[in-house]
């Protein structure tokens, strides 16, 4: 089968293409026959990519590892999920990813793709949306009326962040660039914040809730000091993975799969309440320029998408 692989040397790290033998799904997983794979721009640097679960160098991984598809075959004992479901989700990250004709997952980390949604769009879902849900909910703790502020709110994790904090009746404050203020307001947004503007916290006068941080650099250190006493911080750069300072490290998550929050995810999805947005789309052969986000005709908000299938 055809993939877009990590080139064995070369900095910065660049996909090339190869031919790998087509998986075979294991008990309890199945094989993902893939449309569409979601891009996550700075995976090609995380320690997934670059080492094995046993901490060993790793060479040619095939990254993304969020997808669109339908099955292609059942592993032993998979029951829910026929051949040619159209399914979503996504696969571990020390799995080959889905920039590959084929990728298999455990059929626990996948479910029905939303039906209003084209293979394409359904790509920029399982990890983003997945994401916001564990950090608003599982890591701080979201309730009504609570003050909530977004860093990234048009970024791939930020826009579903900022959509399922306004459906639970939070105060949404949103930062982005000037150009995405009418999108971020639309998405539920009742304050948006030039990100590179003057300094948020300058801006800020109440206290917050939550701060939930998609950016990295400094951006949650000059956040903590907004929050309540008792107010959650999360963030999910990989800047603040390593960390020293124990109120960042306790901030820091990577997301799970998580079957049931798919299925809740794609409801709202189907039911008009919870939107995706594509920023752009390349083909398999131009996975590399995916990455790089050096492409034409982007929107600026969103998640960029690779078609692995041709008629995608």
């Amino acid at each position: 089968m055809k993939v877009m692989r990590l080139a064995s040397s070369g900095q910065p790290p660049a996909l090339v293409e190869a031919t790998l033998p087509q998986p075979q799904p294991g008990s309890g997983e199945v094989l993902i026959r893939v449309a569409a794979a979601g891009v996550i721009r700075t995976e090609l640097l995380w320690y997934p990519t670059t080492h094995d679960k046993n901490g060993n160098p790793r060479s040619g991984a095939v990254p993304a590892h969020e997808f669109a598809g339908t099955i292609a075959a059942l592993g032993e004992g998979v029951t829910d999920f026929s051949v040619n479901d159209p399914v979503f989700g996504m696969n571990d990250w020390f799995s080959e990813g889905a920039l590959a004709e084929y990728t298999a997952a455990p059929a626990t980390s996948i479910a029905p793709a939303p039906r209003t949604l084209s293979p394409i769009e359904a790509a920029t879902v399982p990890i983003s949306a997945l994401t916001a849900w564990q950090g608003l909910f599982g890591r701080g703790h979201l309730h009504p009326g609570g003050r909530v502020l977004i860093h990234g709110a048009a970024g791939g994790v930020g826009l579903f962040a900022t959509q399922i904090a306004y459906l639970h009746g939070a105060h949404v404050i949103a930062t982005c660039a000037p150009a995405n203020f009418d999108f971020v307001r639309q998405l539920g947004a009742s304050e948006v914040l030039d990100s590179r503007g003057a300094p948020f916290e300058q801006t800020l006068q109440q206290p917050l809730d939550l701060v939930f941080d998609t950016i990295g650099g400094d951006i949650l250190t000059r956040s903590l000091p907004l929050l309540k006493p008792g107010g959650f911080a999360v963030t999910i750069s990989s800047d603040n993975e390593s960390a020293t300072d124990q109120h960042i490290k306790d901030a820091f998550f990577i997301v799970e799969p998580n079957q049931k929050q798919l299925f809740e995810v794609a409801h709202l999805i189907d039911t008009g309440k919870l939107h995706t947005f594509v920023d752009a789309v390349v083909p398999l052969a131009e996975a590399n320029e995916a990455y790089t986000g050096k492409l034409p005709g982007r929107k600026g908000h969103g998640k960029i998408v690779v078609a692995v299938a041709a008629e995608n």
